[in-house]
Parts: C-alpha cells; sequence; structure tokens
C-alpha cells in the first residue's frame, strides 16, 4: 500500500495540479484520484509516471511506494 500522506505533500511541493500531474504521469486524472482515495493499487506504470512527474528519487520513490 502506497504512503499516501508523502505522496500528498510532495505533490503539495511540487506546486502542480492535480490535472497537470496527470498529464505529466501519463494516468487517467480520474484513476489519480481513486488511486489516492485508496481505490486500487498504484500499478508498476503509475509509479514511473509519477516518480518522473514529480522528480522522486529512487528513496523517495521506494519510501512512498514500497513502505
Amino acid at each position: 500500500m502506497a504512503n499516501i500522506v508523502k505522496l500528498k505533500n510532495k505533490i503539495e511541493e511540487s506546486g502542480m495540479t492535480m490535472k497537470a500531474i496527470s498529464e505529466k504521469s501519463g494516468i487517467v486524472r480520474e484513476t489519480l484520484y481513486n488511486r489516492m482515495n485508496g481505490v486500487g493499487e498504484f500499478t508498476a506504470s503509475e509509479i514511473v509516471g509519477l516518480t518522473k512527474a514529480l522528480k522522486l528519487s529512487i528513496e523517495e520513490r521506494d519510501s512512498i511506494f514500497l513502505s
């Protein structure tokens, strides 16, 4: 299960809107909202997309998605 609190903090720090993150990560906005609300698990491709969009380090990615 992803650490949603850490993910929300990184999104807030990025200054981007959810729409912008969805576009940059390649995740449909509704899917992103569902994942953020605990509906389903993030897929590998979604994790890769968010890592790139939010410019997460490997350590940040792992602490958010592999905790």
